[in-house]
C-alpha cells in the first residue's frame, strides 16, 4: 500500500444506447472529418453504420477504413494511416473489437510521429499522441477501448508485436451493451474467456495494485456468474449488460497492472498461425495457472474463491479444483478443441516458446519461466 501506483483510464460512458451519442461527442472534439475504423463483420452487423450516420447528423464527414483482419497487421496499419493523412481527417472512431480499435490507434501512432508502426514495439516508445480516437466496443472481451496496449501483426516474422504506452489510451469509450446481441456465440464464449483470462493475469500479476485487484475480482465472479447465459440468452440484456461490464472492469485492472505467461503464449501462437486470440487464451489458461499455482498460492486462492469455489485448507486442494473448474467451464462455453486440433505440430513449441520469451507480458508473470519450461506448458495444452 506504500508505494507509488500510476492508474490510466480513458473518459467512459457506460449503457444502454452509449453508441447514440458518438456524433455529439465527436464534434466536441472539434472535429470535421472522421476516419471510421472497422471490419467487414462490424460492418455486416450495422454498427459501423449506425456509428456513421450518428457523425453525419452532427454535420461530419466520414471515411470508413475496414480493411482490419481478426489479428491486425502492420501493412492494414500502415495503409490505415495513408488513408487518415490523404483524405484529410482529423479524428478517428473505432468501430468493433480488438483488431479494429488496436488498428485505429496503431493508424494514430503512425499518423502522428510518421515513422513504421513496427518501430514503436514495446514500453513508452510513443513520443508524439495520436490524433484523438473514440472506440465503440462491440465485443465483451478485448478492453482495447480502455487500454494501453496495442497488438499488431510483424507480418515478415509472424510473431504479434506489443505497443504498450499511455498514448495509446483511448480518449473516450462509448460502452453500449446492445453492440454484442450481434455476436456469434463462438466470438461470444471466445471474447469472454479473453475478459476471463484478463482478469486472472492481472490479479497474480507482479504489478498489481488494490486499485487493479477491486476490478480483477470483481470481473472474474461477474464472467462466471453470466457468461454461460449470454451464450444462452444471447438477447437478455441482463447478462450482455454484466458481460460488458467485467469486459470493462478487467480491461482496467489489466491495462494498469499488466498480463501475464498466458497471453505471452497466445500471442505468439496468433502472430504464427493466426488463430484466435480468445480461443488461445482459453486453451492455455489451465496449463499455465498449474505451472504458476505454487507461485501464487493465495491469489489463486482468491481467484477460486470469485469462480464460486469453497475455501480449501490445502493449497494443492484449491489447485486441483481450480484447475478443474477452470476446464469444466471453458468447456461448458463450448471451447473444447485442443492445440493439436488447430493443426499445429510440437515440432513447432521451440519457436514459439521462444517469440513468448520476448513479450512484454511475460515481465509481470508471476514467476519467470525457462524457454523449455514454456515449452512444456504448450505440450499440456495438447
Amino acid at each position: 500500500m506504500d508505494e507509488l501506483r500510476k492508474f490510466v483510464a480513458p473518459e467512459l460512458i457506460f449503457g444502454p444506447g452509449a453508441l447514440d451519442s458518438v456524433g455529439s461527442y465527436a464534434r466536441q472534439f472539434a472535429a470535421e472529418k472522421v476516419l471510421l475504423v472497422t471490419d467487414e463483420g462490424v460492418l455486416g452487423a450495422g454498427w459501423a453504420h449506425k456509428v456513421a450516420t450518428s457523425l453525419e447528423k452532427e454535420g461530419l464527414t466520414t471515411e470508413i477504413y475496414s480493411n482490419v483482419s481478426p489479428n491486425p497487421r502492420d501493412h492494414e496499419v500502415m495503409a490505415g494511416a495513408e488513408t487518415f493523412l490523404k483524405t484529410g481527417c482529423d479524428l478517428m472512431v473505432a468501430v468493433g473489437g480488438g483488431s479494429p480499435i488496436d488498428c485505429a490507434k496503431g493508424i494514430g501512432i503512425v499518423s502522428s510521429n510518421e515513422q513504421h508502426i513496427l518501430e514503436f514495439e514495446g514500453v513508452d516508445r510513443v513520443s508524439i499522441p495520436g490524433p484523438p480516437l473514440i472506440c465503440v466496443p462491440t465485443t465483451a472481451g478485448s478492453a482495447a477501448d480502455i487500454s494501453q496496449f496495442s497488438i499488431i501483426c510483424d507480418s515478415r516474422r509472424r510473431i504479434k508485436i506489443a505497443i504498450i504506452s499511455k498514448s495509446v489510451v483511448p480518449d473516450l469509450s462509448l460502452i453500449d451493451p446492445g453492440t454484442t446481441t450481434t455476436l456469434t456465440k463462438a466470438l461470444t464464449a471466445e471474447t469472454g474467456m479473453d475478459a476471463l483470462v484478463h482478469a486472472m493475469e492481472a490479479y497474480v500479476s507482479n504489478a498489481s495494485s488494490p486499485i487493479t485487484d477491486i476490478n480483477a475480482i470483481k470481473a472474474v465472479s461477474l464472467i462466471r456468474e453470466h457468461l454461460e447465459s449470454a451464450l444462452n440468452h444471447p438477447l437478455d440484456m441482463a447478462h450482455r449488460s454484466a458481460m460488458m461490464l467485467a469486459s470493462l472492469l478487467a480491461g482496467l485492472a489489466f491495462s494498469n497492472a499488466s498480463l501475464g505467461l498466458v497471453h505471452a503464449m497466445a500471442h505468439s501462437l496468433g502472430g504464427r498461425f493466426d488463430l484466435s486470440h480468445g480461443e488461445s487464451n482459453a486453451i492455455l489458461l489451465e496449463p499455465v495457472v498449474d505451472f504458476n499455482f505454487d507461485h501464487a498460492r493465495e491469489r489463486y486462492g482468491d481467484l477460486a474463491l470469485a469462480m464460486g469455489l469453497e475455501p480449501f485448507r490445502d493449497p494443492q486442494e484449491t489447485r486441483q479444483a481450480l484447475l478443474e473448474t477452470l476446464t469444466s467451464f471453458r468447456k461448458r462455453v463450448g471451447i473444447t478443441t485442443r492445440l493439436s486440433g488447430l493443426g499445429i505440430s510440437k515440432e513447432e513449441l521451440p519457436t514459439l516458446a521462444g517469440f513468448a520469451m520476448t513479450d512484454p507480458c511475460i515481465v509481470t508473470n508471476p514467476v519467470m519461466p525457462t524457454k523449455k519450461e514454456i515449452e512444456e506448458i504448450y505440450a499440456k495444452a495438447f
